[in-house]
């Protein structure tokens, strides 16, 4: 279970803190799918990073299955995010030199350097996960290639499957479809909930794209630094 509550976020500016999120508080299940909406600005992103623990709040706090990532140390909270919390950014963030099913098994190669194992000690589980993953996603012929050989679809389905490789607890999309024409946009949004349904995570989207916020069951928009409730 994730729960946000109270979350408040400020920067420094000089004229005085600048104020983005303000007593922002959200509970989802393992199961739960939701797509939180606002325009540019607005502290989406800013939101997001805190509940996948990239960003500490001013104040309030976040716990994703009874862990309190803010009150770990910092290698542990490296762990926690490897381990519990999958990202999908809106830039795809694949290694141009590494092939399809490489960059599938970048998560499970920060586990082997913290046990100051290499690449080859990598468990084959991960590596039958990966290409079980990128089989559902479609490009199963595709291992061996490069990202500059795919589109910019087969490219964001790609970091899908790597978000996935460990089995987060938390799947966290940060505008998963905004660099996508309509048509590939549509596919990665319903890959996105096909895959959640088999893998039973919580899986939050953050967009000001209405038609990819439709797809969800539960939304939410973000205006005045605070959420509101779309259902």
């Amino acid at each position: 279970m994730l729960e946000a509550r109270n979350l408040t976020k400020e920067y420094p500016a000089p004229n005085g803190p600048l104020p983005v999120l303000s007593g922002i508080s959200l509970t989802l299940a393992r199961g739960d799918a939701v797509a939180i909406m606002g325009p540019s600005g607005s502290g989406k992103s800013t939101l997001l990073h805190i509940l996948g623990a990239l960003d500490t709040p001013s104040s309030g706090s976040v716990t994703l299955d009874g862990t309190d990532p803010f009150q770990l140390t910092e290698k542990d909270l490296a762990a926690f995010r490897n381990r519990c919390v999958g990202f999908v950014f809106q830039d795809h963030c694949l290694l141009p030199q590494c092939s399809v099913l490489e960059n599938v098994l970048i998560p499970t190669l920060v586990q082997n350097a913290s046990a100051g194992a290499g690449p080859a000690a990598r468990p084959s589980g991960f590596v039958e996960r990966a290409r079980l993953l990128l089989d559902q996603v479609g490009l199963g012929q595709r291992l061996d290639h490069r990202p500059a050989e795919l589109s910019g679809g087969e490219k964001q389905r790609v970091a899908i499957a790597r978000a996935l490789i460990r089995e987060p607890v938390l799947l966290l999309c940060d505008e998963p479809t905004g660099n996508l024409d309509r048509k590939s946009g549509e596919a990665v949004a319903a890959l996105l909930l096909d895959l959640h349904a088999r893998q039973k995570t919580i899986l939050v989207v953050v967009t000001h794209n209405v038609e990819l916020a439709a797809h969800f069951p539960v939304r939410y928009e973000l205006v005045d630094r605070q959420l509101h409730s779309l259902r």
